[in-house]
């Protein structure tokens, strides 16, 4: 069974540090693109980063270049996404996602297989 589970969320001052991670289960993860979004109340979804099977590497939205970086163990099935100097607007609730394809795309609504969620907070 295909599952992809979020973890490493929590509440964090600015200028503060998460790791997130996104076990998968049921697939080989290194085969496929594995994106990471998020949601803020009221917003869109969007785009943060994404890892596609070759190792290549997209950032998306010019506010967490920089800060975020996407990295991927193969051997843990596990994809992460290391966010340093957080903001306040940072916060929102970041899924990891499955594209059926090995290549990364920005919309959201071209990958198919989607975990819980984790909660991202920042704030003093």
């Amino acid at each position: 069974q295909l599952q992809l589970v979020e973890s490493g969320g929590g509440l964090v001052q600015p200028g503060g540090s998460l790791r997130l991670s996104c076990l998968a289960s049921g697939f080989t993860l290194g085969s496929y693109a594995i994106g990471w979004f998020r949601q803020a109340p009221g917003k869109e979804r969007e785009g943060v980063s994404c890892i596609g099977s070759s190792g290549t590497i997209t950032y998306y939205g010019g506010s967490v270049k920089g800060r975020f970086t996407i990295s991927r163990d193969n051997a843990k099935n596990t994809v992460h996404l290391q966010m340093n100097s957080l903001l306040p607007e940072d916060t929102a609730i970041y899924y990891c996602a499955r594209r059926s394809v090995n290549y990364c795309s920005a919309s959201w609504s071209l990958y198919n297989s989607w975990g819980q969620g984790t909660q991202v907070t920042v704030s003093s």
